[in-house]
This record gives C-alpha cells, sequence and structure tokens, in this order.
C-alpha cells in the first residue's frame, strides 16, 4: 500500500487546489488522512483510487459517502488484523 501525499491526491481526484480536498473531506466526500508524521497526513492510495472510480462510475453523492465509510471501517479493520497476527 503506498500513503500519497496532497498533491497527488489532487491528481488523483483531478482537484486543483488544496482546500477542494480538504472541502470534500468535510462534506464526507473523501477519507481523512491518516498521520504519518507529527504534521503531516496521507492518504491510502487504495482509498483514493476508490472514490475517484466512483466518480467516473457516477455514483452520487450520497453513493460516495456510503463508500467513505466503508474505506474508515476498512482501516480499523486492518489494524485489528494487523494487531491479532501480532499476538
Amino acid at each position: 500500500m503506498l500513503i500519497l501525499r496532497l498533491p497527488d491526491v489532487k491528481r488523483v481526484l483531478g482537484h486543483r487546489a488544496d482546500a477542494s480536498v480538504y472541502n470534500a473531506i468535510r462534506a464526507g466526500l473523501f477519507t481523512t488522512g491518516v498521520a504519518i508524521g507529527q504534521r503531516a497526513k496521507g492518504w491510502p492510495d487504495y482509498e483514493a483510487q476508490a472514490i475517484a472510480t466512483a466518480r467516473v462510475a457516477g455514483k452520487t453523492d450520497a453513493d460516495i459517502r456510503e463508500l467513505v465509510t466503508a474505506l474508515h471501517a476498512k482501516r480499523t479493520e486492518l489494524l485489528s488484523t494487523e494487531k491479532g497476527a501480532q499476538l
């Protein structure tokens, strides 16, 4: 899995401004970033790709919000799977 920084996320989604990504996050149309440093955020590449694919497929904002919820749940699932494997 790759972690994308904001310029790469904008490229995948077709946004021109940083604010467009952050507005989409506030609207529930994009996932929140994950901490990759003390002052740095990134996004898993598969999340950006899934949301871009849904947009291309003509999904509604409501559909995208459901996808974002599912992607956030997948993060939690991946974390609990990793913790279980470490025990």
